[in-house]
Protein backbone atom coordinates (compact mmCIF):
# COMPACT_ATOMS: atom_id res chain seq x y z
CA UNK A 1 0.00 0.00 0.00
CA UNK A 2 3.05 2.26 0.84
CA UNK A 3 3.73 1.64 -3.12
CA UNK A 4 0.28 3.52 -3.80
CA UNK A 5 0.44 5.93 -1.36
CA UNK A 6 2.21 8.01 0.93
CA UNK A 7 1.35 6.24 3.79
CA UNK A 8 2.40 6.71 7.81
CA UNK A 9 1.84 3.45 10.32
CA UNK A 10 1.54 4.35 13.67
CA UNK A 11 1.78 2.26 16.58
CA UNK A 12 0.79 0.03 18.58
CA UNK A 13 -1.26 2.73 19.95
CA UNK A 14 -0.10 1.36 23.90
CA UNK A 15 0.60 4.08 26.81
CA UNK A 16 4.38 4.76 26.63
CA UNK A 17 5.22 3.53 30.34
CA UNK A 18 4.27 0.27 29.02
CA UNK A 19 5.93 0.02 25.66
CA UNK A 20 9.38 2.60 25.52
CA UNK A 21 8.65 4.56 29.06
CA UNK A 22 9.74 8.01 27.13
CA UNK A 23 6.66 9.97 28.52
CA UNK A 24 6.18 9.49 32.13
CA UNK A 25 2.67 10.34 32.80
CA UNK A 26 1.43 8.22 29.94
CA UNK A 27 0.27 5.41 31.48
CA UNK A 28 -3.63 4.91 30.60
CA UNK A 29 -5.57 5.69 27.39
CA UNK A 30 -7.17 8.88 29.47
CA UNK A 31 -10.80 7.90 30.65
CA UNK A 32 -12.43 5.16 32.43
CA UNK A 33 -16.09 4.65 33.16
CA UNK A 34 -15.48 2.27 35.50
CA UNK A 35 -13.98 3.24 39.45
CA UNK A 36 -13.56 -0.22 40.76
CA UNK A 37 -11.30 -1.06 44.07
CA UNK A 38 -8.33 -1.67 41.17
CA UNK A 39 -6.18 -2.31 44.17
CA UNK A 40 -8.33 -5.68 44.87
CA UNK A 41 -6.60 -7.67 41.35
CA UNK A 42 -3.29 -6.18 42.07
CA UNK A 43 -3.10 -7.47 45.69
CA UNK A 44 -4.53 -10.64 44.49
CA UNK A 45 -1.96 -11.04 41.94
CA UNK A 46 0.87 -10.20 43.69
CA UNK A 47 0.54 -12.93 45.86
CA UNK A 48 0.88 -15.97 42.88
CA UNK A 49 3.71 -17.03 41.68
CA UNK A 50 5.40 -15.81 38.08
CA UNK A 51 3.26 -17.06 35.18
CA UNK A 52 0.79 -19.26 37.20
CA UNK A 53 -1.96 -16.66 36.22
CA UNK A 54 -4.75 -17.07 33.71
CA UNK A 55 -6.21 -13.91 33.21
CA UNK A 56 -9.85 -14.05 31.28
CA UNK A 57 -11.73 -11.20 29.80
CA UNK A 58 -13.68 -10.80 26.75
CA UNK A 59 -13.93 -7.10 26.32
CA UNK A 60 -16.50 -4.43 27.17
CA UNK A 61 -19.34 -5.18 24.49
CA UNK A 62 -19.32 -9.28 24.03
CA UNK A 63 -22.90 -10.93 25.73
CA UNK A 64 -21.77 -14.65 25.53
CA UNK A 65 -24.64 -17.30 26.11
CA UNK A 66 -25.53 -18.49 29.63
CA UNK A 67 -24.30 -21.90 28.18
CA UNK A 68 -20.61 -20.34 26.97
CA UNK A 69 -20.63 -18.64 30.78
CA UNK A 70 -21.27 -22.06 32.27
CA UNK A 71 -18.93 -23.75 29.99
CA UNK A 72 -15.93 -21.52 30.65
CA UNK A 73 -16.56 -21.54 34.63
CA UNK A 74 -16.48 -24.99 34.95
CA UNK A 75 -13.43 -24.78 32.37
CA UNK A 76 -11.43 -22.61 34.95
CA UNK A 77 -12.48 -24.43 37.94
CA UNK A 78 -11.19 -27.93 36.39
CA UNK A 79 -8.00 -26.82 34.81
CA UNK A 80 -7.16 -26.16 38.68
CA UNK A 81 -5.26 -23.38 37.30
CA UNK A 82 -4.91 -19.52 39.56
CA UNK A 83 -7.39 -17.12 37.45
CA UNK A 84 -8.71 -13.41 37.17
CA UNK A 85 -11.58 -13.29 35.38
CA UNK A 86 -13.38 -10.00 34.39
CA UNK A 87 -17.26 -10.56 34.52
CA UNK A 88 -19.04 -6.91 33.68
CA UNK A 89 -21.82 -6.62 36.63
CA UNK A 90 -24.45 -7.18 33.87
CA UNK A 91 -23.09 -10.51 32.73
CA UNK A 92 -22.64 -12.45 36.47
CA UNK A 93 -26.08 -13.69 36.28
CA UNK A 94 -24.76 -16.05 33.99
CA UNK A 95 -22.75 -17.68 35.92
CA UNK A 96 -23.11 -21.00 37.48
CA UNK A 97 -24.78 -20.39 40.76
CA UNK A 98 -22.51 -20.49 43.89
CA UNK A 99 -19.51 -20.81 42.07
CA UNK A 100 -18.19 -17.62 43.01
CA UNK A 101 -18.64 -18.53 46.42
CA UNK A 102 -17.87 -22.14 46.74
CA UNK A 103 -15.94 -22.79 43.79
CA UNK A 104 -13.17 -20.92 43.34
CA UNK A 105 -11.98 -19.60 46.73
CA UNK A 106 -8.13 -19.26 46.84
CA UNK A 107 -7.67 -20.26 42.95
CA UNK A 108 -9.58 -17.96 41.73
CA UNK A 109 -11.52 -13.79 41.69
CA UNK A 110 -13.84 -12.56 39.61
CA UNK A 111 -13.98 -8.88 39.20
CA UNK A 112 -16.18 -6.55 37.28
CA UNK A 113 -13.33 -4.59 35.98
CA UNK A 114 -9.83 -4.07 36.40
CA UNK A 115 -6.68 -2.73 34.79
CA UNK A 116 -6.14 -4.71 31.98
CA UNK A 117 -2.67 -3.25 30.95
CA UNK A 118 -1.96 -3.40 34.60
CA UNK A 119 -2.51 -6.87 34.68
CA UNK A 120 -1.22 -7.75 31.68
CA UNK A 121 1.99 -6.41 32.81
CA UNK A 122 2.28 -8.55 35.57
CA UNK A 123 4.26 -10.72 36.44
CA UNK A 124 2.14 -13.71 37.60
CA UNK A 125 -0.11 -13.61 34.67
CA UNK A 126 1.46 -16.25 32.49
CA UNK A 127 -2.02 -16.29 29.76
CA UNK A 128 -4.53 -14.33 28.42
CA UNK A 129 -7.89 -15.95 27.56
CA UNK A 130 -9.53 -13.36 25.17
CA UNK A 131 -12.39 -12.62 22.49
CA UNK A 132 -9.24 -11.38 20.76
CA UNK A 133 -10.75 -7.47 20.01
CA UNK A 134 -7.83 -5.31 18.31
CA UNK A 135 -7.05 -3.75 21.23
CA UNK A 136 -7.01 -6.92 23.54
CA UNK A 137 -4.38 -8.26 20.48
CA UNK A 138 -2.34 -5.24 20.26
CA UNK A 139 -2.13 -5.39 24.53
CA UNK A 140 -0.87 -9.00 24.50
CA UNK A 141 1.40 -8.73 21.92
CA UNK A 142 3.04 -5.66 23.47
CA UNK A 143 3.31 -6.83 27.06
CA UNK A 144 4.61 -10.24 25.54
CA UNK A 145 1.66 -12.49 27.53
CA UNK A 146 0.68 -15.73 25.17
CA UNK A 147 -2.95 -15.94 24.38
CA UNK A 148 -5.72 -18.32 24.74
CA UNK A 149 -8.27 -17.05 21.40
CA UNK A 150 -11.93 -17.28 21.78
CA UNK A 151 -13.16 -14.72 19.02
CA UNK A 152 -16.62 -13.94 19.18
CA UNK A 153 -17.39 -11.72 16.08
CA UNK A 154 -16.16 -9.09 13.56
CA UNK A 155 -12.41 -8.80 13.02
CA UNK A 156 -12.19 -10.76 15.98
CA UNK A 157 -11.72 -13.88 14.07
CA UNK A 158 -9.10 -12.69 12.01
CA UNK A 159 -7.41 -11.87 15.01
CA UNK A 160 -7.03 -15.41 16.88
CA UNK A 161 -6.29 -17.02 13.49
CA UNK A 162 -3.55 -14.45 13.14
CA UNK A 163 -2.60 -14.69 16.87
CA UNK A 164 -2.67 -18.55 16.55
CA UNK A 165 -1.05 -19.57 13.05
CA UNK A 166 0.76 -16.31 11.90
CA UNK A 167 2.31 -15.05 14.36
CA UNK A 168 2.25 -17.96 17.07
CA UNK A 169 1.80 -16.90 20.40
CA UNK A 170 -1.09 -18.78 21.17
CA UNK A 171 -3.92 -21.20 20.54
CA UNK A 172 -7.50 -21.16 19.81
CA UNK A 173 -10.53 -22.53 21.60
CA UNK A 174 -12.55 -24.92 18.85
CA UNK A 175 -16.10 -24.22 19.53
CA UNK A 176 -19.02 -27.77 18.72
CA UNK A 177 -21.69 -27.70 16.24
CA UNK A 178 -23.92 -25.34 18.28
CA UNK A 179 -21.01 -22.38 19.22
CA UNK A 180 -20.19 -23.05 22.18
CA UNK A 181 -17.06 -24.06 23.06
CA UNK A 182 -16.85 -26.57 26.15
CA UNK A 183 -15.29 -26.69 29.29
CA UNK A 184 -13.04 -29.98 27.72
CA UNK A 185 -11.44 -27.85 24.67
CA UNK A 186 -10.39 -25.13 27.68
CA UNK A 187 -9.01 -26.85 30.06
CA UNK A 188 -6.59 -28.68 27.02
CA UNK A 189 -6.21 -25.00 25.67
CA UNK A 190 -4.92 -23.91 28.93
CA UNK A 191 -2.70 -26.58 29.97
CA UNK A 192 -1.22 -26.40 26.43
CA UNK A 193 -0.19 -22.57 27.20
CA UNK A 194 0.30 -23.31 31.20
CA UNK A 195 2.27 -26.33 31.12
CA UNK A 196 3.27 -28.03 27.88
CA UNK A 197 6.11 -27.10 25.48
CA UNK A 198 3.34 -25.33 22.98
CA UNK A 199 3.13 -22.93 25.64
CA UNK A 200 6.78 -22.31 25.91
CA UNK A 201 7.32 -21.57 22.45
CA UNK A 202 4.28 -19.13 22.67
CA UNK A 203 5.90 -17.33 25.02
CA UNK A 204 9.27 -17.09 23.18
CA UNK A 205 6.91 -15.68 20.26
CA UNK A 206 5.08 -13.04 22.37
CA UNK A 207 8.25 -11.74 24.11
CA UNK A 208 9.53 -11.10 20.55
CA UNK A 209 6.84 -9.24 18.85
CA UNK A 210 7.17 -7.32 22.59
CA UNK A 211 10.60 -6.28 21.82
CA UNK A 212 9.46 -5.66 18.05
CA UNK A 213 6.44 -3.25 19.60
CA UNK A 214 8.61 -1.72 21.45
CA UNK A 215 11.20 -0.76 18.76
CA UNK A 216 8.61 0.40 16.56
CA UNK A 217 7.49 3.26 18.77
CA UNK A 218 10.77 3.81 20.07
CA UNK A 219 13.54 6.34 19.14
CA UNK A 220 14.79 6.00 15.08
CA UNK A 221 11.62 2.96 14.84
CA UNK A 222 9.35 2.85 11.63
CA UNK A 223 6.36 4.19 14.27
CA UNK A 224 8.93 6.66 15.76
CA UNK A 225 10.41 8.01 12.10
CA UNK A 226 6.30 8.20 10.93
CA UNK A 227 5.27 10.27 13.49
CA UNK A 228 8.72 13.02 13.50
CA UNK A 229 8.41 12.76 9.12
CA UNK A 230 4.16 13.89 9.79
CA UNK A 231 5.15 16.26 11.89
CA UNK A 232 7.89 17.57 10.13
CA UNK A 233 5.39 17.80 6.59
CA UNK A 234 2.95 19.50 8.92
CA UNK A 235 5.20 22.19 10.15
CA UNK A 236 6.76 22.92 6.03
CA UNK A 237 3.52 22.83 4.50
CA UNK A 238 1.33 24.52 6.74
Amino acid sequence: MRKMWKLKVIGPTIPSMYLDKQLENDKDYGFSLFKPNHNECMNWLNDKPENSVVYVSFGSLAQLEPDQMKEIAWGLSDSNVNFLWVVRAAEQGKLPKNFVDEKITGKGLVVTWCRQLDVLAHESVGCFVTHCGFNSTLEAISLGVPVIGMPQWTDQITNAKLLDEFWGVGVRVRADETGIARRENLVSCIKKIMENEEGVVARKNAEKWKELAKGAVDKGGSSYNDIDEFVFELMHNA
